[in-house]
C-alpha cells in the first residue's frame, strides 16, 4: 500500500522587524541634549562632566565620545537645538529683524526680545557658560561665533543695510560697526553683571546709537 507524503508547506519564518538604528541614535542625542542642559544650570559649567552627561541621559560616554569631543561641543550643540526648537515653536521658519520702516522701533523690538531671552533660565546658564568657555577654549570661542553669534549678526547687517537703501541711515556707515553700538554694550552688561539689563537699557543705548550724544 502507499503511504502518501504530506504535501504542507513548512510555516513561514516570521521576521522580527530590526530596529530603527536613526530613531535611536536621535532619541539618545535629545537625551544628551536635555542632561548637558539641566546639568549646567545645576550645577555649573565647571562641575558638568561628560560622565554626569551620561549618566542622566541613561547613555554610556563611549557615545557621546563618538559624536563629541568635549563636553563643550556638547553643550554648544544642545544649546543650538533648544534654540531652534524655540524659533520653530514661535513659527519662526525664517529668520529676520522685521521691517517696518521705522529702523528705532525695530532695532528696539528685536533687543527687548534679547533681553527676555536671557532672562530666561534654559538660556541663561548654558549661554554664559559657552560665553565664558569661549574665552579661554579658542576652538570653542570660534565655533560659538561662527555658529551662534554670527548669523544673529549678519541680521542686524542685513537690516541696517535696508536702513541705508531707505535713506534712514548714511550711506556711509558700516553696517558691522554700527550694530556693536548697542549689541556689543547689552553683552557685557550681561556677562559682567554690571547693571540691570531691561527694555528701558536696550532703548537707550539704540537712541544714543542712532542718534548720538552731541547737542541737536
Amino acid at each position: 500500500m502507499d503511504v502518501q507524503k504530506s504535501t504542507r508547506a513548512p510555516k513561514p519564518t516570521l521576521e522580527r522587524p530590526r530596529p530603527d538604528g536613526t530613531r535611536r541614535s536621535q532619541r539618545s542625542r535629545q537625551a544628551i541634549y536635555e542632561a548637558a542642559l539641566a546639568l549646567v544650570a545645576e550645577v555649573g559649567y565647571p562641575k558638568t562632566t561628560i560622565e554626569g552627561i551620561a549618566a542622566r541621559a541613561g547613555v554610556g560616554k563611549q557615545t557621546i565620545y563618538r559624536w563629541w569631543s568635549s563636553k563643550a561641543d556638547v553643550l554648544l550643540e544642545a544649546f543650538l537645538d533648544l534654540s531652534e526648537q524655540a524659533a520653530r515653536a514661535a513659527g519662526e521658519d525664517t529668520y529676520a529683524i522685521p521691517d517696518t520702516g521705522d529702523l528705532a522701533a525695530d532695532l528696539k523690538a528685536v533687543l527687548r526680545a534679547t533681553v527676555d531671552e536671557l532672562h530666561d533660565p534654559r538660556y541663561e546658564a548654558p549661554y554664559r557658560a559657552l560665553a565664558a568657555e569661549g574665552v579661554v577654549n579658542e576652538q570653542l570661542g570660534r565655533d560659538f561665533l561662527t555658529k551662534l553669534l554670527e548669523p544673529s549678526l549678519q541680521l542686524y547687517v542685513d537690516r541696517l543695510r535696508a536702513a541705508q537703501d531707505s535713506g534712514h541711515l548714511r550711506p556711509e556707515v558700516d553696517p558691522r560697526i554700527a550694530l556693536e553700538l548697542f549689541v556689543a554694550p547689552l553683552a557685557q552688561r550681561w556677562l559682567q553683571r554690571s547693571g540691570p539689563l531691561s527694555h528701558a537699557y536696550t532703548d537707550t543705548l539704540v537712541d544714543y546709537a542712532l542718534h548720538g550724544l552731541a547737542p541737536r
